[in-house]
């Protein structure tokens, strides 16, 4: 399960999503997102659905990537998709004892289940084709503005690329110390929910340590290189936009654009 995880993970390519400003992917990605909960019809979803679809194809990611990286998901998808198929008021289909399933019910799971998948596969992709130093950079000069309101910028901007490198880093550390905890006898899988908590007792004390431990060699190396947050320093890699910038954010605002007026019009 922990190995189905790949938040954080990038893919090195030459592709045209590969190719595109960092900047360019951030935006792009909150514009979907806003698409994807302005979006209120099946037309709507099936716009973004494409968009999301033209993407995958133009990055080469294979879409078993994708669902591999949702397996770990899918208790929450599911439990989401229930809830709202018994939970909504409306025309009335099947009554299971005191719940009742109705037709706005089922629309809404699905609708519901496909948002959140295509909402994880669309910032998964942002980190499948982004190295965690451009969209560092990225969100650096997208925030640039708020320096002037002494935001710290680049530190936050650095804490979250950091964090975002080292979830592939911890995921593997665990899966060692879970194969090596299960070699000695450790049992996971069966037991109550109690004896189940109580049992990754010996999982979380390791991996804190080694966490910590990794902190402490990567603040050594930070300062080994003189590293003193953003304050003068330079890029050797500077951002600039291109044509296929430009088709992007064409394509991206086309999309918010064609998602509000159907949503206007109730489609």
């Amino acid at each position: 399960m922990l190995k189905d995880i790949t938040l954080g993970q990038y893919f090195p390519g030459t592709t045209p999503i590969h190719r595109l400003d960092p900047r360019t992917k951030l935006v792009l990605v909150v514009v979907y997102i806003v698409a994807l909960f302005v979006a209120g019809g099946l037309l709507s979803y099936g716009l973004t659905a494409l968009f999301l679809a033209l993407a995958l194809v133009l990055s080469k990611i294979k879409p078993t990537t994708i669902l591999k990286g949702l397996k770990p998901l899918i208790l929450i998808i599911v439990l989401t998709g229930i809830l709202n198929l018994f939970y909504t008021k409306g025309d009335p289909l099947v009554t299971i004892w005191k719940l009742t399933i109705t037709r706005q019910g089922v629309r809404n799971a699905v609708l519901m289940i496909l948002r959140i998948v295509m909402l994880i596969a669309g910032t998964f992709l942002l980190t499948y084709t982004t190295s965690p130093i451009d969209l560092t950079d990225g969100m650096e000069d997208l925030l640039g503005p708020l320096k002037k309101l002494h935001v710290p910028v680049h530190e936050l901007a650095m804490m979250m690329s950091i964090a975002l490198r080292f979830i592939p880093t911890l995921i593997e550390e665990t899966d060692k110390i879970m194969s090596a905890q299960r070699a000695r006898g450790a049992d996971f899988e069966t037991g109550s929910l109690f004896q189940r908590a109580k049992a990754l007792i010996p999982i979380l004390v390791p991996l804190f340590v080694s966490s910590f431990r990794r902190a402490d060699e990567l603040a050594t190396a930070m300062e080994c290189r003189c590293y003193h947050g953003g304050e003068g320093r330079t890029r050797m890699k500077q951002l600039r936009y291109t044509r296929l910038d430009l088709t992007a954010y064409l394509l991206g605002f086309g999309l918010l654009t064609a998602v509000i007026v159907l949503k206007v019009l109730g489609i």
